[in-house]
């Protein structure tokens, strides 16, 4: 099979029918293989009614549905773990993605050898209050991934090497960070199309501005656990260890200062009277309970069952 397209849903009845119309067009008119995955994320409306009337009539539509809504994330990877295109393309279902751009992207994935290829969508429908914050965020995704060239890791519209999408898990709102996590898993070969962006023709958006917020702190979370995961001591240690060091100088200085003070004849203070002491006892404290928090890290990472689990690309005449 040519093409997976996955599309994940909630709410979003009226626009099926037009976009099942306008991929099976597109489909039929460059003679591509494909089936459509329609993943109904637990929709209160007639979603899922129309997703049947649309399989009963064309056999490539094929559908999940949750019995609650899970979000994004979870659609998707329902989705990726059902594939069996060569190529898997996810798209929005509120008609804002183009399937026109379907082709062009299926010939960068197999002719030009791009593992992951995202939309771009350079001109926007959008309200500068959702645009701004936009522009922010994917300058604060790209200077953390180090994936420089794109310049919209939200959009809907990406297409994938099917390997890619059955070697990355996409879970809680990782979706957002679909290229980095590809990224992370050896896939680098990522690149960038302009695409089209619609105006939204039914319905209203499913997101507000707390995912911009929750955004953030999973690109936080993506980068800690890509680079200290299955070396917690590394990050925990070396902080614990510094704060311990810089506590311990404290009380140093201050037992020193009022040692000299009295060496000298000067007036001074009893240690316990300074702020200072406390201060550097409470900077020990910290210091040795993240050193500890490492340590229980290293100890749950070497108790893993996937500790050794490593990405293999090919191997050469080795034994069995």
């Amino acid at each position: 099979m040519d093409i997976s397209i996955v599309v994940p849903l909630y709410n979003e009845a009226e626009s099926l029918p037009e976009l099942e119309q306008w991929i099976s067009r597109v489909m039929a008119e460059h003679g591509f293989t494909y089936e459509i995955l329609f993943i109904n994320d637990g929709s209160t409306d007639s979603s899922w009614d129309v997703i049947c009337s649309l399989a009963r009539k064309n056999p490539a539509v094929k559908g999940v549905s949750f019995r609650r809504n899970y979000g994004k994330s979870p659609a998707l990877n329902t989705g990726f773990l059902r594939a069996k295109g060569d190529v898997v393309i996810t798209m929005d279902a509120d008609l804002q993605d183009s399937p026109d751009e379907i082709p062009e992207l299926y010939r960068m994935i197999t002719q030009d050898g791009y593992d992951l290829v995202s939309g771009w969508k350079q001109k926007r429908y959008d309200p500068l209050s959702k645009t701004i914050p936009t522009k922010l965020f994917n300058a604060t995704a790209r200077r953390v991934s180090g994936i420089r060239n794109l310049h919209d890791f939200n959009c809907g519209l990406k297409a994938y090497r099917s390997k890619v999408v059955k070697h990355i898990e996409v879970y809680g709102d990782m979706h957002r960070y679909i290229p980095y996590l590809a990224k992370n898993a050896g896939f680098t070969r990522i690149g960038e199309k302009v695409v089209h962006h619609q105006a939204r023709k039914y319905g209203t958006t499913k997101f507000g501005l707390d995912r911009f917020v929750n955004g953030y702190l999973d690109l936080a979370t993506l980068w800690f656990t890509n680079k200290f995961g299955i070396k917690p001591m590394h990050f925990f240690g070396l902080l614990g260890s510094l704060m311990f060091l810089l506590g311990f100088i404290a009380v140093v200085a201050v037992g020193a200062t009022k040692i000299y003070n009295m060496h000298v004849g000067r007036p001074y203070i009893l240690v316990t009277d300074s702020p200072y002491f406390y201060l550097a006892l409470v900077l020990m404290l910290l210091g040795t309970q993240l050193f500890l928090t490492g340590f229980l890290g290293e100890l749950i990472v070497r108790n893993s069952p996937r500790r050794n689990d490593y990405e293999i690309e090919t191997t050469l005449n080795l034994p069995d």
